[in-house]
């Protein structure tokens, strides 16, 4: 995982996990208190297609990196094939996509403890075959979930209110990768997707 600083110049902030090789970092998040929060599920390193293949040489874990000791910790190791992640507005919460491989797509909840652990996790909403990716909260905590797989009437994006029911849908001509919001109040930016796979 690299930041691109001001003058153009690449930062490595990881790359390795106790001497490990890091899968293929996917979705990343930022706490108030600068820590980044990412997920690393191996999809970068299965096939060509979206990256190289290779052999993982770590589990699929979803990781926090200090932002003063440059130091990662391991949040949860138990979600297959972590995903997108996002905390709630008063990050109290933190949402993560689990991406089983041939099998319902889930993201689940947790209580984030003093800024730095997970506690208490449990499932918040079940996309079944339809899947779900990247994922933000609103300013009113509902959760939106880009849903790339589920095809003609199911592409797009669903909202979740805080408490898990769907609330809404937002159908796209194809399937929706990744979502985040930019300027006004609720404008939506939604990447789609010759680059998923159908």
């Amino acid at each position: 995982m690299t930041r691109t600083e001001l003058d153009g110049t690449i930062t490595v902030l990881i790359d390795r996990y106790q001497g490990k090789r890091l899968n293929s970092p996917n979705d990343v998040t930022v706490h108030s208190n600068g820590s980044i929060w990412f997920t690393d599920p191996s999809y970068g390193i299965l096939s060509n297609y979206k990256g190289h293949v290779d052999k993982s040489e770590l589990p699929t874990n979803v990781y926090r990196l200090d932002p003063v000791t440059g130091d990662a910790t391991v949040v949860v190791g138990d979600i297959p094939m972590p995903n997108g992640l996002c905390f709630s507005p008063d990050e109290k919460r933190l949402y993560i996509v689990g991406q089983p491989p041939g099998k319902s797509e889930f993201t689940q909840m947790f209580d984030v403890v003093e800024g730095r652990k997970l506690a208490n996790g449990r499932l918040f909403y079940d996309m079944g075959k339809d899947g779900s990716d990247g994922i933000r909260c609103d300013v009113d905590g509902n959760v939106w979930a880009a849903a790339p797989g589920g095809g003609e009437g199911h592409d797009g994006v669903r909202i979740f209110a805080p408490d898990g029911k769907l609330i809404g849908q937002i159908r796209l001509p194809e399937a929706c990768a990744n979502l985040c919001f930019g300027g006004a109040r609720f404008r939506l930016f939604a990447g789609s997707a010759d680059a998923v796979p159908s």
